[in-house]
C-alpha cells in the first residue's frame, strides 16, 4: 500500500477553518451521526489520538474508541485544531513513528497502518467538512490514492466496518470521487441534499 505525507492533508483541513460560519455549526454532514460541530471535535480527536500514536505516547488518548460518544467541541476549536494538526503531521514524518507497533481508537495496530489509517481520516473527513459548509476540497493525488488503496476491499485485508458499503461510481469518476465512493458516501452529497 502506498504511503504518503500527512502534510497537504492537514493543511486543506486548515485551510477549510476560516470558511466555517459559526451558524453552520449545526448543519449535516455527510457523517449521519455528527453535525459540522461534532465533525470539527473528531477532527480535533483524532489529530490528538494520532499525533500520540505516532509518538508512542500511549494512553487516554489512544485507548478511547471514537464510537464511544459523541465528540464535544471546545469554544477554541478554531485556535486549537491548526497546531494539533501540525503536530501530528510532524509526528508522522519521524520514522520511528512508522515503526513497530502502536495503537488508536483502543486498536493496536503496526505503524505503518496507523500512518495510513490518520492519512485516510484527514482526506475523507476533510472532504466531509469542505461538503458541508460549501467549501472546494482539493486533495492531493498521492493522498487521495493512499485512501483509495485503503478502502478498497481485497480478499487479504478485512475492510474496517466503519465505513459504509462502498457506493458505485464509473471507473472513470475522478479520483477523489472514487475514494470517497469507497468510504460509502455519495460523492454528489449537499447539505440538504
Amino acid at each position: 500500500m502506498p504511503t504518503a505525507d500527512l502534510g497537504p492533508a492537514a493543511r486543506q483541513i486548515a485551510a477549510l477553518l476560516d470558511g466555517i460560519e459559526e451558524k453552520q455549526l449545526t448543519d449535516p454532514t455527510p457523517c449521519p451521526d455528527y453535525a459540522v460541530r461534532e465533525l470539527l471535535a473528531h477532527l480535533v480527536g483524532l489529530s490528538t489520538a494520532f499525533r500520540d500514536a505516532a509518538r508512542k505516547d500511549l494512553g487516554p488518548t489512544t485507548d478511547s474508541s471514537p464510537a464511544a460518544a459523541l465528540p464535544v467541541l471546545g469554544d477554541d476549536w478554531r485556535e486549537a485544531l491548526p497546531p494539533l494538526l501540525d503536530e501530528l503531521v510532524t509526528a508522522w514524518r519521524d520514522p520511528a513513528a512508522r515503526q513497530g507497533m502502536t495503537r488508536a481508537g483502543g486498536v493496536d495496530l503496526p505503524g505503518e497502518v496507523a500512518a495510513t489509517v490518520a492519512l485516510n481520516e484527514l482526506v475523507v473527513h476533510g472532504w466531509d467538512l469542505a461538503r458541508s459548509t460549501g467549501q472546494a476540497y482539493e486533495a492531493d493525488e498521492a493522498s487521495l490514492r493512499v485512501s483509495l488503496a485503503m478502502l478498497t476491499p481485497r480478499d487479504d485485508i478485512p475492510r474496517p466496518d466503519i465505513f459504509g458499503p462502498p457506493v458505485p461510481v464509473p471507473s472513470d469518476a475522478p479520483l477523489v470521487d472514487r475514494a470517497i465512493a469507497m468510504s460509502g458516501r455519495h460523492p454528489d452529497w449537499q447539505p440538504g441534499g
